[in-house]
């Protein structure tokens, strides 16, 4: 057996695509290949929901990872439709974040999923913060997600400056949603140069990091992204 500490991953989903017209799920490998370099074993949670209490019984930790789907409205600070239909993975995907908060379960968000954290915590964001906000930086369309699009301030004193080792750090970025307000519990680690938030963590938690850009892309042993994910490891494996 391996003494590799189990990563769930959750899947992205699809209701039609290249891949299929028909639903299903997705996900780059980047995710599992930075889990797997950092000493985990990545495994992919689809949205079962009688088996999640299995996932995070099963599993030392979690990502949840980036994607582009609808949130619901209230998470804009909006009234909730009477019609609304909440999306599949924000649904199953909401109540595995709040039960790993409930269970301290360590857990690293990636855009999307660092936005779903937050959320958890009942804080708000902005539906589009090229509209929103006063910015020069097209935060979902600056650069291919391959490349750096801008620069990160990295909060001093927080455990992101503690697993990066730096005090700045040059991000891709592909997102629209942005974090409006924070909540109890949760600091700032990292905010972009134009006062965008771009990370977030729990420090009552044993590991709980959100990051607005894309780590995966650049995870390798000798970048300061690789760490999150070595840092997400080794918390899990001391669970």
């Amino acid at each position: 057996m391996t003494t590799r500490p189990t990563i769930g991953i959750l899947l992205d989903y699809q209701e039609e695509g290249g891949f299929s017209s028909r639903p299903h799920y997705a996900l780059r490998c980047g995710y599992f290949d930075a889990i797997w370099r950092a000493g985990g074993l990545p495994v992919a949670l689809p949205y079962l929901e009688q088996a999640r209490a299995d996932y995070l019984g099963l599993c030392d930790a979690l990502i949840l990872p980036g994607g582009f789907y609808p949130f619901p409205a209230a998470l804009y600070g909006d009234p909730e439709p009477v019609d609304e239909i909440v999306h599949p993975r924000y649904r199953f995907e909401a109540e595995l974040a709040a039960q790993a908060l409930t269970e301290d379960i360590p857990m690293l968000g990636i855009c999307a999923g660092m936005q779903v954290i937050a959320a958890a915590k009942g804080a708000t964001l902005y539906r589009d913060v090229r509209d929103e906000l006063p910015t020069d930086i097209d935060h979902l369309n600056e650069k291919p997600a391959e490349e750096y699009a801008h620069g990160v301030e990295i909060t001093p004193g927080t455990r992101l400056r503690a697993l990066l080792g730096v005090d700045d750090l040059a991000v891709n970025t592909a997102h629209k949603e942005a974090l409006k307000d924070t909540a109890d519990g949760l600091v700032i680690n990292a905010v972009a140069t134009d006062g965008v938030v771009e990370g977030i963590e729990l420090p009552d938690q044993r590991f709980c990091i959100g990051v607005q850009w894309h780590p995966e892309f650049f995870a390798e042993h000798n970048d300061p992204n690789f760490n999150l994910f070595a840092g997400l490891v080794d918390a899990a494996g001391s669970r």
